[in-house]
């Protein structure tokens, strides 16, 4: 068994980061020259918001970056006495070392309630000689617009499948593993280019097998394979309603598979079905209004209720 998201495959250097060269450049620019202004990271989930915050930390501080950097994840820490106390604290104390401030990162600072952004807004103007900030958030929007223009903004893109795949290839090559293809790509449509949840599938698949094949991935990841969900829908399109509804407790019961999980695939799926364009998009809103219905009904019967709409919705 190994451990992913490590020292050992984290990158140390802006270089490492996979595929934003955007963003990277800029940063190094920043870092080349010492004196990095307040900054924010937005993007999705796993794109390399984090490791490029602490790829900056290694760079300028060497083997005192942990003295000099505060990380915090805001989701956990989200309130106002959080930022008057912990936060405060550190950035009102000088950095270690030759270097004139101390790093600050926020992780998921998005969760932030408005009372501790406001707290937050005062911090960062009073000490922002001694100290620099790095906020990372997945919906930038929800950062006040004080602290927005306080910062200089980078934004993260999603990954390319290609970028998935280089990732794989690193660990897979790393380890020693065996992995298909088909594994590959099982992969990278599970984890929509969320690089920590590639090396969490990598890591669980490992344990099972040195070598990887598809069925081994979609069976640690508690998903169901396209195929079986594929031959439920065309069974419920086709109006064999009762077969739909055996691959359906198939799915379920037996593999344990999620009713979101199930629903998401399904609406994957929609998009290469064999039908109009308009059929699609009928299709898509009632996959859209079970998917809301499962929030606080029972997944087998929301479920059981929705192929019978396909059902329905063909004979129609």
């Amino acid at each position: 068994m190994f451990q992913i998201w490590t020292e050992k495959y984290r990158p140390k250097t802006l270089s490492e980061i996979i595929n934003q060269k955007h963003v990277v450049e800029r940063l190094k620019a920043f870092v080349k020259e010492k004196n990095i202004p307040h900054m924010l990271f937005a993007g999705p989930a796993g794109c390399g918001k984090t490791v490029s915050a602490f790829a900056i930390a290694h760079e300028l501080y060497g083997e005192d970056w942990k003295q000099n950097l505060l990380n915090l994840n805001a989701s956990d820490e989200r309130g106002i006495d959080v930022i008057r106390g912990k936060v405060k604290d550190f950035a009102r104390t000088r950095s270690m070392g030759n270097f004139p401030f101390r790093l600050i990162f926020l992780d998921e600072s998005d969760a932030l309630t408005p009372e501790a952004q406001q707290a937050l807004r005062r911090t960062m103007e009073a000490f922002s000689n001694i100290s620099r900030f790095i906020l990372a958030a997945n919906y930038s929007s929800r950062i006040i617009e004080p602290i927005q223009s306080r910062c200089a903004v980078f934004r993260f893109s999603s990954l390319k499948d290609s970028d998935v795949k280089e990732y794989v290839e690193r660990i897979v090559k790393g380890e020693k593993l065996r992995i298909d293809e088909s594994a590959i790509d099982a992969i990278i449509k599970l984890s929509e280019g969320d690089l920590r949840r590639v090396g969490n599938i990598l890591q669980a698949s490992a344990v099972l097998n040195k070598k990887i094949d598809e069925d081994t991935i979609y069976e640690v990841s508690a998903q169901a394979e396209p195929k079986e969900v594929r031959k439920m829908v065309e069974h419920a399109l086709n109006g064999k309603f009762l077969d739909a509804r055996e691959s359906l407790k198939e799915l379920l019961l037996k593999k344990g598979v999620s009713g979101e999980d199930i629903v998401r695939q399904i609406s994957s799926l929609i998009y290469d079905l064999n039908v109009s364009e308009k059929a699609k998009a009928e299709l898509m809103e009632k996959v859209g209004e079970f998917e809301y219905r499962l929030q606080t009904g029972n997944d087998q019967i929301q479920l059981e209720s929705l192929l019978a709409q396909f059902a329905l919705f063909k004979k129609a």
